[in-house]
């Protein structure tokens, strides 16, 4: 056997919560795929059970989707619950938009819309903090599909900023990590979800759907790769240190 195939074989799964039936992990799936994880995936809004404790995983990643994190949906308010699961075990967790947003209802933070209903629809720039530039190099521009933003919760470190939403990516301990936008959309994802939420273009600040597909090839390339090495920062490097 390989190095390779057995360093496949001796990783964790991680935990992968979708928030929609068609839902995908996309990239972020691909490339944990690609450094040896196996996926575990869930959908609590489909009514499948999360783990009780992680100690089986690696993990976990909780993704976006159309709902807030202030709806008064059961499965909401479990989910942001469930959260003290991998905070109490110190276990790498990685929330990402409505991920992230529920990570911050469950420290005790806001999530809110700007005051004057902007969004953020498309492509904007984000500025990584000098917290933020220590630990790597951050893209200029990055993708976004949200009305909704969130403070920062008391003893987090904030990591890139917005010129909108000023919160757009913080870490929370060693081992919680929180992002506003999306890195993980494939090209197919990008095409549906233009198609899909095209009535969204209508919204204050919103780009409509030739920026998007546009803005992809010229962002998206360094997009993903801070995407590889972000993955890196928040899996590998706790591995590595134990």
């Amino acid at each position: 056997m390989s190095a390779d195939a057995r360093n496949r074989t001796a990783k964790q799964p991680i935990l992968i919560v979708l928030h929609q039936e068609s839902s995908s992990a996309g990239r972020v799936g691909q490339m944990l795929s690609e450094k040896g994880y196996p996926l575990d995936v869930r959908r609590p809004v489909l009514g499948q059970s999360l783990p009780v404790s992680l100690k089986d995983h690696a993990g976990a990643v909780v993704f976006g989707g159309p709902m807030s994190a202030n709806d008064p949906d059961d499965f909401v308010k479990r989910e942001i619950d469930w959260l003290d699961i991998p905070l109490k075990e110190d276990k790498p967790f990685l929330g990402i938009c409505l991920g992230a947003q529920m990570l911050v209802r469950h420290l005790g933070g806001k999530v809110e819309a700007d005051r004057d209903q902007r969004t953020e629809i498309g492509w904007y720039p984000i500025h990584p903090t000098e917290h933020g530039r220590l630990l790597m190099h951050w893209p200029r521009m990055v993708y976004h599909f949200h009305r909704e933003g969130f403070s920062l919760p008391h003893g987090a470190k904030l990591l890139a900023s917005g010129d909108i939403y000023p919160n757009q990516a913080f870490r929370y301990g060693a081992n919680a990590w929180a992002l506003q936008f999306h890195a993980e959309l494939t090209r197919a994802m990008m095409h549906r979800w233009v198609v899909h939420g095209a009535h969204r273009f209508v919204l204050p600040n919103a780009q409509q759907g030739r920026e998007h597909l546009e803005g992809r090839m010229i962002f998206d390339a360094p997009l993903r790769a801070w995407l590889w090495d972000f993955l890196d920062l928040v899996f590998e490097a706790p591995q590595r240190a134990s």
